[in-house]
Formats: C-alpha cells, sequence, structure tokens
C-alpha cells in the first residue's frame, strides 16, 4: 500500500507540473511572440521613417558607400532588442533581391505585394518573429527594413529554472509519499497482525487505542478490533466457565445418587431416606439437562411458540404460588402486589417458564423479601421482580442476562445452579417480541422486569401456570454477593 500511494502522489505531483509548468510556458511563449511582434513593427516602422535620411538614396550612387552605410543601419541590431536588421531596396522593375533577407525569412514571407501598397507585414517562422515595414525614398524606390527576433529568448533561463524546480519538488513529494504512506499505513498494519493473532486464539492482543478525539475510519476500525477480541475474550471465559459450572452440576448430584446407591447395596442406608435423596438429585439433573435443552433450542431458534393473550397478572399470581414453598423454607416473603388485568400476547409454557426463572434467580440473592408486580407502560405490559438483596453494580447490568454471569464482569459460581436462568429469560422474551432490562429495586436490591406487546381488548384471555419446580435440595452454603 506504501508503494501505490507513493506512486499515486508523484503521479499527481508530476501531472500536476505538467499541466501547470507546461501550461504556463506554452502561454509564457505565446505572448513573447506577440509582444516581440509588437515591438518589431513598431522598431521597423521607425527606421523605415528615416531610412531614406540615413542612406540618402538621392545622392549616393556608389555601391561601395551604400554597403557602408547599410552596415550603419544593421548596427541598430547592436543598440535595439533585435537580432538582425536588412533593407531591401527596389530594383528598376521593383524586385528585390532575396539573398539580403534575414536568415529564415523568405521573399514569400514579407509579400511584396503588400510591401508596393506600403503596408507592413510581419509573421513568425516557429520562434523566429520578423517585420517588414516600407517605405518610398525620394528617387521613387521602395525599401523596405527587415527586423528579425527570437521570440522566446528569455524563456531558456525559465525552462530551465522549472525543470530544477520539478525535479526538486518530484523529489520532496516521493519522500513525503514514502513518509505518509508509511505512516498512514502502520495502523492497518497493526490492525491486520492483530487480527492474524486473535484467529491464532491470542485473545488478549489489542490494537493501540486511538486518542479518544480521534474518530477517522482507521481509529474506528482499531476500536472495532479491540472490541471484537474483548469480545471473544470474554466468550471464551464464560465458555470454559460454563463447562466447570456444568460439570460441577452435573457430577454433585451424580455422586449423591451414586453414593446412595451404594449405600442401598451395603444395607448402611434407610431405603426410603435414599429413594427420596435419589429422586431429589434426579429431579436436578433433569432440570439442568432441561435448561440445557432450552438454551439450546433458543439460540438456535429450533422451537416452536403458540402466542395468545395471557394475563400477566394472573400469571404473577400463579407463578408466586408455586415458589412459596422453596421462600418459605429460606424465610423470605414472596409476595405478588395486586394489579390490574394486563393481556399480553405470549406463549402460556415459556411466559411460565420465564416467570419461574426470575422469581428463582431472585430467591437466590433476597434477604428477607421478593415482590412480584404487574402494571402496564407505554402501550406495553411490565413484569418486575424486586429482591431486598446486595443489588447489581452499573458495570455488571449490561452482563445480567449472559450465560454464568455474576459480577464483577467476571462470571463466577454460584450455590449448585447452571446459570442459564436469565439467559433463558432474555431469549425466551426476545422471541415473544418483549425486550429484558435490569435496574435497581426501592429496597436497593435488584430489579429484574421484561415487557410483552399488550393483546387486543376483543381476544379471550388463558392463564399461565408456573413450571414445575424439583424438590428443594438441601440448604446450600452461605451465597456469595453478585
Amino acid at each position: 500500500m506504501t508503494r501505490r500511494l507513493a506512486t499515486v502522489i508523484v503521479g499527481v505531483v508530476l501531472a500536476t507540473l505538467v499541466f501547470v509548468g507546461g501550461g504556463t510556458l506554452v502561454v509564457a511563449n505565446l505572448r513573447a511572440r506577440h509582444t516581440t511582434l509588437r515591438e518589431l513593427r513598431a522598431n521597423a516602422t521607425k527606421i523605415a521613417a528615416n531610412i531614406d535620411d540615413v542612406l540618402d538614396l538621392s545622392t549616393i550612387n556608389d555601391p561601395v558607400a551604400l554597403r557602408r552605410r547599410l552596415r550603419l543601419v544593421q548596427s541598430f541590431g547592436t543598440i535595439l532588442p533585435i537580432d538582425e536588421v536588412a533593407v531591401l531596396i527596389s530594383g528598376t522593375g521593383g524586385a528585390f533581391d532575396p539573398t539580403q533577407l534575414p536568415a529564415g525569412v523568405t521573399l514569400d514571407d514579407i509579400r511584396p505585394a503588400a510591401l508596393d501598397r506600403l503596408q507592413v507585414v510581419s509573421g513568425n517562422h516557429g520562434n523566429i518573429v520578423y517585420a517588414a515595414a516600407p517605405t518610398r525614398a525620394q528617387n521613387g524606390r521602395i525599401v523596405v527594413v527587415v527586423l528579425t527576433q527570437q521570440a522566446n529568448a528569455a524563456l531558456g533561463a525559465s525552462v530551465r529554472y522549472f525543470l530544477f524546480t520539478a525535479v526538486v519538488v518530484l523529489l520532496i513529494g516521493l519522500l513525503l509519499a514514502v513518509f505518509l504512506g508509511r505512516r498512514l499505513t502502520r495502523p492497518i498494519r497493526d490492525a491486520s497482525v492483530a487480527t492474524q493473532r486473535i484467529a491464532a486464539g491470542q485473545l488478549t492482543t489489542r490494537v493501540p487505542v486511538p486518542h479518544p478525539d480521534d474518530h477517522d475510519e482507521i481509529a474506528e476500525l482499531a476500536r472495532s478490533i479491540n472490541g471484537m477480541a474483548e469480545g471473544l475474550e470474554r466468550s471464551k471465559i464464560l465458555e470454559q466457565q460454563f463447562l466447570l459450572s456444568v460439570s460441577h452440576d452435573l457430577r454433585t448430584p451424580l455422586t449423591s445418587i451414586r453414593g446412595y446407591a451404594e449405600a442401598i447395596t451395603d444395607g448402611a442406608a434407610d431405603p426410603r431416606v435414599a429413594a427420596d435423596v435419589i429422586r431429589s438429585e434426579s429431579r436436578r439433573l433433569e432440570r439442568l439437562v432441561a435448561d440445557l435443552l432450552d438454551l439450546a433450542k433458543l439460540q438456535a431458534r429450533s422451537f416452536s411458540l403458540h402466542l395468545a393473550p395471557i394475563d400477566l397478572a394472573a400469571a404473577a399470581v400463579t407463578a408466586t404460588g408455586g415458589f412459596t414453598p422453596d421462600a418459605a423454607e429460606r424465610s423470605i416473603t414472596l409476595r405478588a402486589g395486586p394489579g390490574p388485568h394486563v393481556p399480553v400476547l405470549a406463549d402460556p409454557d415459556r411466559l411460565a417458564q420465564v416467570a419461574a426463572n426470575m422469581i428463582e434467580n431472585a430467591l437466590k440473592y433476597a434477604r428477607f423479601e421478593v415482590q412480584v408486580s404487574v402494571h402496564v407502560a407505554q402501550g406495553l405490559g411490565v413484569f418486575t421482580v424486586d429482591d431486598d438483596g446486595p443489588g447489581i453494580s452499573e458495570a455488571d447490568m449490561p452482563h445480567v442476562f449472559e450465560r454464568l454471569y455474576v459480577a464483577r464482569s467476571r462470571p463466577q459460581r454460584t450455590e449448585s445452579s447452571s446459570g442459564l436462568g436469565l439467559a433463558i429469560v432474555r431469549e425466551l422474551v426476545e422471541a415473544m417480541g418483549g425486550t429484558v432490562g435490569v435496574g435497581v429495586a426501592p429496597s436497593s436490591g435488584a430489579r429484574i422486569w421484561f415487557s410483552l406487546p399488550l393483546a387486543p381488548a376483543t381476544t379471550p384471555m388463558t392463564t399461565a401456570t408456573a413450571r414445575p419446580q424439583s424438590v428443594a435440595p438441601p440448604p446450600p452454603p452461605p451465597r456469595p454477593p453478585r
């Protein structure tokens, strides 16, 4: 790219010099010819007006004396800006001797017929400009003063100076093109190297950060590459943590199931108690596998929705009732605030799953209370779940609905859940044409909400039921803050 840029810049400079410099020289040459022609006509007319007195043709019949006086006239070329001076005297028949003409001028050029009518004749042969001024001497003969001059004699130095300047400008343009080419293409080369490293798996690679006030294309490209690398790095960390989390969540119930099965075989455990534990852990496995399958189907868009008008307030009451035993076990007050009927378009089963996941998430972090409420805002039905837990920092809010995200921009494990609940919420709500969001609850805890389009008022509504919950496992260890 540097070579192409240098070629373009040098080509532009050269074309500019050719058109501008060449055009200037052509115009200067034309003006010089015109000026020289005008001056030659004036000088030839003045000399011709006084030529009879200088030569005294009426008294001189001696050819030697005549040539001596003609040389005197020709000496005017050393005084005036004239290259050559010639004087033609018509013969007895009115003809002129062409051998007396200056070099480069012919008899046809001075047009003898016009001279007989005492007309001044002028013209040029290339850069040689000539002027012929006739006059009639006292003896009746026609005397013609012919002057010649190089029209562009003064342009020679200008041409040499122009050529020297052109070479200097081309060299400066070449050096400047190479410098600019390397400087302008350096960010592109850095971006190319960075993208190759990122493609090779070095996701910590970054392009030098441009100045905040720099918003040209190259600066935006650098920011885009850095943003892409950060996203890929984060995705890799999330994927690794996801595999670790799922492996742990699969191993824990399987260990309990195997342990109690071995205890039953050895006769070291009460079969009824062991069966309850195995049943509980099996349900945990079933829930984890169901979440994994749901998320895979949602991300692949390989699921179907059956949208129908649903009372969002009734769905909130149903979902809250399904989690009341779990909340009581945790000593948490779970309630759904009274509200009007809010008909929305949603899939009943998927809506119940969304509400259950949101309430379950709130119960993990609440200290004493979880509040579920429904209202209408800007033509949408809004479902809100507030808890009085530690809340979510502003930096963490954009990542709440990512898989396994917990806090401080890095995924961490929490309790024994898969960390997929809110990710499934976002996928389902967006598939039903809604949006999800997160904020701060009145109790300074976390507020998570979703909104769905309202249903037409004339369509009968159906009721959503909460997704069945598994038997609660033994009390988990203390919960880390989000």
